[in-house]
């Protein structure tokens, strides 16, 4: 991260999201909107004493996932980049109040600035890669046998990642949140929302199995005595060195049950798991001090949204949709669009990188080319039917109608009229706008009306 941020033919933007995507293929225009920071980064230096003196100190830290607590004005992480403070308007006394101000007092370089707002910036691009990542599916209202809200020992495995992050909030400890006392016995449930069709998503997410394995071994390692226990359905370790990594846990103590957890309810201090071995075959219950669920990967809050300002498609899941799975893995049926992560599936790191270098290649091959071949059966309008009516802007799913005004001679003399006009390049001849037409306006080339009835007329002959 710093050094992309160093980098001189790089432009990082914080704090941002893109507002409206316009213009084709190695002619795209972004709108970015730049949310206020209520700090100066040309004049602040990163010092932290406005986080020190902050008053408003028990604000749950999102990046900790709650289990934590953070200032109003605050870094989002550690290793933010740039490392520089940003003010939560919605916790700030002064922006929501007019009465504090303490950050301003205490800033040694004056960098404080209540008056920022909101700014909107337009950059001209030949190609974008989408990379939005993914989500936690949300376990807490579709699992409620597993006692959210109730058993604040249950967590999540990304906030087991921040226990065990120097970073996070117990300082690298494993510590359950209720008590902040050292677990001794760790149970892990796999599939929570992923591969249940009844209640989460049918695919797999594919990185929990690893990190799970991680997890239970850091268990083992890190606490003297310590107990993990992982409840699954199947253990799947595709990709290599995998499954050495999950018998090597195994072998360090790691005790995998087979089987589904039906409930988990109190029993004093600790937690206990219903479930069944489906091995053996029996009802069983596990006690223990600190519940982690592998929970699935779903689409980021918003990319549906996103995609249709890029004009791209997504899957049932709302996965960014690849034009083709195996020819063409990290393109869209939008030309000079590519993806790169989680945005498209669930992955891991490996199949991660290995894709942004796909991506990356693929942009290098785009401006490579001084010439683009574009493709040939795209729709047309005839002018003379189309009435204006606006009703294939909608229906495109590549934003490639717009309209225009055309002038005309008439018999009281030169008229102007709106009809609609399509943009070939980005047009990728789907035939959906055709469809819609009311008027019959839109054709496809190749695939013209004349051209399908004179096909028809000749299979009957």
């Amino acid at each position: 991260m710093v050094a992309v941020a160093q980098h001189p033919h790089i432009k990082v933007y914080t704090l941002a999201e893109v507002d409206a995507v316009n213009g084709y293929i190695g002619n795209f225009s972004v709108t970015i909107r730049r949310r206020a920071k209520y700090v100066d980064w040309n004049k602040c230096t990163g010092c932290g004493t406005c986080e020190t003196k902050c008053p408003n100190k028990k604000i749950p830290n999102e990046f900790d996932l709650g289990l934590g607590t953070r200032t109003a004005i605050h870094k989002v992480f550690a290793q933010s980049v740039p490392n520089k403070p940003v003010i939560d308007a919605q916790h700030c006394r002064m922006l929501q109040s007019g009465k504090c101000g303490v950050c301003t007092k205490v800033c040694p370089t004056q960098a404080i600035d209540f008056e920022d707002r909101d700014e909107l910036v337009t950059e001209a691009v030949g190609a974008i890669v989408m990379a939005t990542g993914f989500d936690q599916f949300d376990w807490a209202s579709k699992y409620g046998e597993y006692g959210y809200g109730r058993f604040p020992d249950v967590i999540s495995g990304l906030q087991f990642e921040r226990l065990v992050n120097a970073s996070g909030p117990t300082g690298g400890k494993i510590k359950r949140p209720s008590d902040h006392e050292i677990p001794n016995r760790v149970a892990f449930i796999k599939c929570v929302g992923s591969r249940d069709d009844t209640k989460g998503k049918s695919y797999c997410s594919r990185a929990c199995c690893m990190y799970t394995a991680k997890h239970a071994m850091q268990v083992v390692d890190k606490i003297p005595g310590g107990e993990a226990y992982v409840f699954y359905m199947d253990v799947r370790t595709a990709g290599k060195g995998y499954e050495e990594f999950y018998e090597r846990g195994v072998s360090k103590g790691v005790k995998y049950i087979r089987g589904r957890v039906s409930k988990i309810y109190p029993r004093g201090n600790r937690l206990v798991l219903k479930s069944e071995d489906t091995l053996l075959g029996r009802p069983i219950e596990v006690e223990v001090d600190l519940v982690v669920l592998a929970t699935a990967m779903i689409p980021a809050a918003g990319s549906s949204e996103i995609a249709k300002r890029v004009g791209f498609s997504t899957d049932k899941d709302g996965f960014f949709q690849e034009a083709h799975p195996k020819l063409q893995p990290v393109e869209t049926f939008t030309g000079g669009v590519f993806l790169a992560g989680a945005c498209q599936g669930p992955k891991d790191i490996p199949d991660t990188v290995a894709q942004a270098g796909a991506a990356a290649v693929k942009v290098c091959g785009l401006f490579s080319k001084s010439e683009l071949a574009t493709q040939p059966m795209v729709s047309e309008v005839n002018a003379a039917r189309c009435s204006g009516c606006g009703l294939c802007l909608p229906i495109c799913p590549y934003q490639a109608i717009g309209m225009q005004t055309v002038r005309e001679r008439g018999h009281g003399g030169t008229i102007e009229r709106r009809i609609a006009a399509v943009n070939e390049v980005l047009c990728q001849g789907c035939g959906a706008c055709v469809g819609a037409c009311r008027p019959g306006a839109l054709n496809l080339k190749g695939f013209t009306d004349e051209q399908l009835v004179a096909e028809v007329d000749a299979l009957c002959l």
